[in-house]
C-alpha cells in the first residue's frame, strides 16, 4: 500500500470480520501518513507492516509480495490471498465467512476468484470518514468470461514467487487450480511470468461462491489522485488514472445494483468502533483524512483536472 490511509480501517475491519487470521500489509513510500496508521495497528496487535524500499526498477507489489512470502514461510502460514485496499473478499456462499469458501479448497493449491467491478456510483467528491461498501454499490453484473480478471487465494509452501494476481513458480508437481466453486481450472497461467486471468473462461468467471469486489475509480476526485500516488507496479507518466481512459470506462461499472456485501455491514462497524476507540489509532488515520484534504486542494487544480480528463473525439 502506498497513500490508503483514507481506507485502511475499513478494509481490515472488514477482512478480520469474515474471517482470516491476520493480515500482512507492506508499504513503501508514504506520504499520507498512513504508515504510522499502519504501525499504530501493528503496536495493537490488528496487523503485521512491512516496511520496504523498493529495489529500482521493480514494481513495488511484486517487491512486496517476495516479503511476504519471506514472512508466511517464517510464521508456517498455509494460506494467503494477495488483494489491495481497493479489493474486498465478497463471499456469497453460506453465512459469507472464510470457512465458507474454503470448503471448496481442501484439495487446491489455488482459488482463483473473480473480480467483479463497481463505479463511482455518481458520486464527485469524497469526504474523508466516508465509507466505501455502503457509497459503492453499483456494479457490473457479474464477472465477463475473458475479460474479468482474478486473485488468488492460495498455499504458501506451493510456490516461490508471486504477482499482484496470482502465485508463480510452483513448487509442487501438477498444482491444482478451482474456481471458488471448487470447479477445476487449467494451471497454465501459474508458469507465465505475469497472467491474470485461467482457463476455461467461462469457469474462471463464476462467483456463485466468492469474488472479489473492485472499487477500483471510487468517487471522481478519488480516481483522479491516483495520478498524485502512481499504481502498485511503479508506472508513471501513465494516463491509466485519467477521466475517460480506457481503464478508466473498463473499470467504472454501474450497470445494477448489488448490496451484498453489506451483510457484513453491521459488523464492521462495531469493528471499525473498536479500532478507532485505540487514541493511537484514531488520531493516525485522522492525520490521514487531514493529509488529504490539503493535498487535494493542491493537486486537483483546474489545470490538473483538465489534463487529467480525456475529452471525446468530436466526430466530422
Amino acid at each position: 500500500m502506498r497513500n490508503e490511509g483514507l481506507f485502511v480501517l475499513e478494509w481490515l475491519a472488514y477482512h478480520q470480520v469474515i474471517g482470516f487470521d491476520h493480515v500482512t500489509i507492506v508499504s513503501n513510500d508514504c506520504s499520507d501518513g498512513s504508515d504510522l496508521l499502519l504501525d499504530a495497528l501493528a503496536d495493537a496487535g490488528h496487523l503485521t507492516h512491512i516496511r520496504q524500499i523498493v529495489p529500482p526498477g521493480t514494481p513495488p507489489q511484486d517487491s512486496g509480495m517476495d516479503l511476504v512470502l519471506d514472512w508466511a514461510r517464517a510464521q508456517n502460514v498455509t494460506w494467503l490471498l494477495h488483494i489491495d485496499s481497493d479489493e474486498f473478499l465478497n463471499i456469497t456462499a453460506g453465512a459469507g465467512h472464510l470457512s465458507d469458501l474454503m470448503a471448496n479448497a481442501s484439495e487446491a493449491d489455488v482459488v482463483a476468484i473473480p473480480w467483479q467491478l463497481f463505479g463511482d456510483a455518481g458520486i464527485t467528491e469524497w469526504t474523508p470518514g466516508m465509507a466505501v461498501l455502503p457509497s459503492f454499490t453499483r456494479a457490473e453484473p457479474a464477472p465477463e468470461p475473458r475479460v474479468t480478471k482474478s486473485k488468488c487465494l492460495f498455499r504458501a509452501a506451493s510456490f516461490a514467487a508471486a504477482t499482484d494476481h496470482n502465485p508463480r513458480q510452483p513448487l509442487v508437481e501438477n498444482p491444482m487450480v478451482v474456481n471458488p466453486d471448487a470447479a477445476p481450472l487449467h494451471a497454465a497461467s501459474l508458469h507465465q511470468d505475469r497472467s491474470s486471468r485461467f482457463r476455461p473462461h467461462d469457469l474462471a468467471a463464476v462467483n456463485s461462491t466468492a469474488r472479489i469486489n473492485h472499487y477500483a475509480v471510487k468517487s471522481r476526485d478519488l480516481f483522479m489522485m491516483k495520478n498524485d500516488r502512481g499504481d502498485g507496479q511503479g508506472k508513471q507518466d501513465q494516463t491509466k488514472y485519467h477521466l475517460g481512459s480506457n481503464w478508466h470506462r473498463s473499470a467504472n461499472k454501474n450497470d445494477i445494483e448489488d448490496r451484498a456485501i453489506l451483510r457484513h455491514w453491521p459488523e464492521t462497524q462495531d469493528r471499525l468502533a473498536t479500532l478507532r476507540a485505540v487514541p493511537a489509532i484514531a488520531a493516525a488515520e485522522q492525520a490521514c483524512f487531514d493529509w488529504f484534504t490539503t493535498r487535494k486542494s493542491a493537486i486537483l487544480t483546474p489545470e490538473a483536472l483538465a489534463l487529467w480528463t480525456r475529452r471525446e473525439r468530436q466526430q466530422p
